[in-house]
């Protein structure tokens, strides 16, 4: 193949590459999208947060999506023992879209390519990123290999790195660094429900916590087809021995509220294992990249942010490039860097407390409080960069403190 030149090359076509170039084409920079794998393919991260319909929306892509008629995610319900803890988008703190999907990622972001290339973007499937080199001033020349192991040069003025666990420019930049968030792994397959319960109760996504550090997932979808998994502490994941299929049957047994439901199903493929899943980055960005989504931090996936994160990044990322190649100053560190960081520090501290327990204790002891609940509920839809709640502002603090209060309270009344 010819050398390509381009002035922006994103890695990877899931939701933060797809985002990233739909607003550059738009605003009429020249982009290349490279993706190793061939759409439609299987990927975890099926459970979205309100937040990333805004990015959806401002990038012309939101009408796409719905007319492919995913389930409706309007809440998410956690479960331990036989307390029920209930959060409903519609009654958030901050003001939003109150609701979202629950979808086959396979499904939905192929809609996004397919959706791309109509509007005249360029995606090239199956080519992998091999090699990648920058001069001073940022322009870069990527080796990338087709198909066929033929290789071609992309020279780009700028490159975003979506490519989500794949983690390219981390790995060959050395970037990666250890994660703060507690080391757990999960294993997880998706079932068809021929037998799925009517209403509500058969379409609400639902974590089933079964300790501080272990829950079950449970996301239906409109085909009929239902993801489940659980994560734990990579100990307990391992502590089951066989096949995949009969470990993840043999750990189905430790949910009693859905046991029954799914004990006879059989999985639609091998349940998958991922261990350690936790990932960071020394850096968000240099001279000529910018790393977005998962390929610059991998959180723990009990408050789905994974995908808002994906197309937050994406955006910000997208639109600091435009402005630059307009001749415009732009502060990365300021204006990406300690935007972005701001938000992921809000989701890590919601993974860490969830752990600790104290955001499990403000769930299932303390969930009466209204206006606690809208508040952590609006974190919850992904609106971790609105300040004005308290519970983004003073998330360092604050869960341990009312979790603090409400242990109190409780031995008070005892």
């Amino acid at each position: 193949m010819k050398d390509v030149q381009v002035d922006v090359l994103i890695i990877g076509a899931g939701p933060s590459g797809c985002v990233a170039a739909a607003y550059l084409h738009k605003h009429q920079v020249n982009v290349k999208v490279v993706e190793k794998n061939v759409f439609p393919r299987f990927v975890i991260g099926e459970s979205l947060l309100p937040r990333c319909m805004d990015h959806f929306e401002e990038v012309g892509l939101l009408n796409a999506l719905i007319a492919q008629n995913f389930e409706i995610k309007s809440g998410a319900r956690f479960i331990k023992g036989d307390t029920i803890c209930e959060f409903d988008f519609a009654e958030k703190y901050t003001a939003g879209y109150d609701w979202t999907w629950q979808a086959p990622r396979a499904d939905f972001d192929f809609a996004l390519t397919e959706e791309l290339k109509k509007q005249g973007v360029d995606i090239a499937f199956n080519q992998e990123v091999v090699a990648v080199e920058f001069d001073k001033d940022g322009a870069s020349q990527t080796t990338v290999k087709t198909e066929n192991g033929d290789e071609y040069n992309i020279k780009a003025k700028f490159i975003i790195d979506s490519s989500g666990y794949g983690r390219v420019l981390p790995r060959l930049l050395k970037l990666d660094k250890p994660s703060t968030i507690p080391e757990h792994s999960s294993i997880f397959s998706h079932v068809k429900e021929l037998y799925r319960p009517q209403g509500t109760e058969g379409t609400f996504i639902t974590f089933d916590v079964l300790d501080t550090d272990t829950w079950f997932w449970v996301i239906p979808f409109s085909n009929g087809n239902t993801s489940i998994g659980f994560v734990g502490k990579t100990d307990f994941i391992n502590s089951f021995e066989g096949t995949p299929e009969e470990r993840l049957a043999e750990m189905l047994k430790k949910s009693s509220y859905y046991y029954e439901r799914f004990k006879n199903v059989d999985f639609l493929f091998e349940p998958k294992i991922i261990q350690n899943y936790s990932k960071s980055v020394t850096q968000l960005y240099g001279k000529g990249y910018a790393l977005t989504g998962n390929s610059a931090e991998f959180l723990d996936p009990v408050f789905s942010s994974g995908v808002t994160f994906a197309t937050e990044s994406g955006l910000k990322a997208a639109k600091l490039i435009t402005r630059e190649l307009n001749n415009e100053p732009v502060d990365w560190e300021k204006e990406y860097a300690e935007y972005i960081k701001k938000g992921v520090s809000v989701f890590a501290s919601y993974v860490k407390e969830w752990y600790t327990g104290n955001l499990q204790t403000i769930f299932f002891e303390g969930a009466d409080n209204k206006e606690i609940k809208r508040q952590i509920c609006a974190v919850l839809a992904g609106y971790v960069w609105d300040e004005t709640n308290p519970f983004v502002k003073n998330h360092h603090r604050l869960i341990k403190t009312v979790a603090n209060i409400i242990r109190l309270e409780k031995r008070s009344t005892q």
